[in-house]
Parts: C-alpha cells; sequence; structure tokens
C-alpha cells in the first residue's frame, strides 16, 4: 500500500480551494481541535487572488499563495516542497490537478465533491451547475463523495460517501446548503484519517481502511444521520434527515 501521508508525528497537509472556503474552515476547526493529533493545516493556496480562502487561511496565521498558473505541475510541486506538505487537500478547487503533481502526491491527494459520484461529476460539474443538474434529472438521492484525486476530473478512488436526500420543492440553493453542512463534517473526518495513514490508497489501486464516524449503524437510517434538516416550510419544519430517510430507505 502507498504510505501514509505522515511517516512520524502529525501529517503536514496543504490546502488548495477557489472560493470563500467554507471547506477549508471545517479542515481548519477540525485540526485545531479533534484532528489535532492527526495532521495541521500548514499552506493554503488558490488559483484566484481574491478568493475568500486566502484571508480566511492568512487569518489563521497559515501561510498562503496565489497560483499564477494552475497548469504549472513544476511550480505547483516547488511551493508544495518548500511547505513541506505530506498531504495535498483539494477544497473546492475548480482546476484540474498537473499530472506531475498527481504522480508526486499519488495517495496522498485528496478531494471533496457534492454529489454521488460518478453521477454529476466531471468537466463544468462544480457549484450550482450540479445542484441544479440534480434536480433536472428528478434524481431523489444526491449527496458528498470525497476521493482520492487522478489525473481526470472527480474520477479517483472512492475514499467515502454520504448520501443526502433531495425534499420537495428543492432549489439549487435549498439543496446545495444541505449538501454543503454534510461536506463540512464527511470531509475533515476523511482528511484526517488519511493524515492519520488509517486509510490508504493500496498498490491494487483501491481503497483501504477504516474511517471512523460517529453515527451508529444500528440506526434505521444511519447513512443519512451526520446532520439534521432546517429547511423551512412544511412537511420539513426541522425535520432531522434520519426521519425522512428511514421512510425513503426502510431497513
Amino acid at each position: 500500500m502507498t504510505a501514509p501521508a505522515g511517516t512520524s508525528g502529525p501529517s503536514r497537509i496543504a490546502v488548495l480551494a477557489s472560493g470563500g472556503g467554507s471547506n477549508l474552515q471545517a479542515l481548519l476547526d477540525h485540526f485545531a481541535g479533534a484532528g489535532a493529533a492527526q495532521g495541521s493545516i500548514v499552506w493554503v493556496g488558490s488559483d484566484k487572488a481574491t478568493a475568500g480562502a486566502l484571508p480566511r487561511a492568512a487569518g489563521a496565521g497559515i501561510a498562503t499563495a496565489v497560483v499564477t498558473d494552475p497548469h504549472d505541475g513544476g511550480a505547483l510541486i516547488a511551493m508544495l516542497d518548500a511547505a513541506r506538505a505530506d498531504l495535498l487537500v483539494l477544497a473546492g478547487y475548480l482546476k484540474l490537478i498537473p499530472e506531475p503533481v498527481v504522480h508526486a502526491f499519488l495517495g496522498r491527494l485528496v478531494n471533496v465533491h457534492p454529489a454521488l459520484l460518478p453521477a454529476f461529476g466531471g468537466p463544468g460539474m462544480y457549484g450550482r451547475h450540479i445542484h441544479a443538474a440534480v434536480l433536472a434529472h428528478g434524481a431523489t438521492v444526491t449527496g458528498v463523495t470525497v476521493h482520492f484525486v487522478d489525473a481526470q476530473y472527480d474520477r479517483g478512488p472512492i475514499i467515502a460517501q454520504w448520501p443526502v436526500p433531495v425534499l420537495p420543492g428543492d432549489t439549487p440553493e435549498l439543496l446545495a446548503a444541505r449538501v454543503l453542512r454534510v461536506e463540512h463534517q464527511l470531509f475533515p473526518l476523511c482528511v484526517g484519517a488519511v493524515a492519520a495513514g488509517a486509510i490508504v490508497l493500496g498498490h491494487d489501486g483501491r481503497v483501504h481502511g477504516h474511517l471512523d464516524v460517529a453515527v451508529s449503524p444500528a440506526s434505521p437510517a444511519w447513512r443519512f444521520g451526520l446532520v439534521t434538516d432546517a429547511h423551512a416550510g412544511p412537511p420539513y419544519d426541522g425535520t432531522p434527515f434520519a426521519q425522512d430517510a428511514a421512510r425513503l430507505f426502510p431497513r
């Protein structure tokens, strides 16, 4: 199997983000608290000088940089080497990672995607476009996927997935907010597990290990138990996801 990200002490984690950085904030909170023994965020980069993720990181005392040419794998590797990064995490980064970086960080490069891959992934599938496509196709379930990154958009080996119900009356914005809450829960757990070596990418190209999620499988609808829904309006006022999921997917 590929070696764990960190071989001695907590892993040094680099993050790439293109937007406001809410997933970055979830990572910062995790590694400042429960995940402190697993790793720490040491560097944050973005392809956009105006990305909100950069001031978030700077405010936490973390080194930041603008990736001026996202296609220049050598330059990005040099930045990551200078940061002594063990693990590279994509938190809403919209550029395709150059192949030299993918090879250099094989098994140490993790992405989160707000849908259940391989559905609703690939070029152009980001942000509101994803949730609009889910609704346009009439899907009743969407979710979050965390996966190792390869040379193609959204095609690397899957680390974990968590489904999220699509509710009557959903708009792309309502659905995006519900999925994002699950991203903020699941993504840090997966990154922490990879950072600690509890989950690894094997030489067989498959994911090995265990993700410790604090939801009991004894629950009738445990897959939907991460968060509760704050959807306004009947009949879903404050209804926990688990109750809706129990009706949709009885076990």
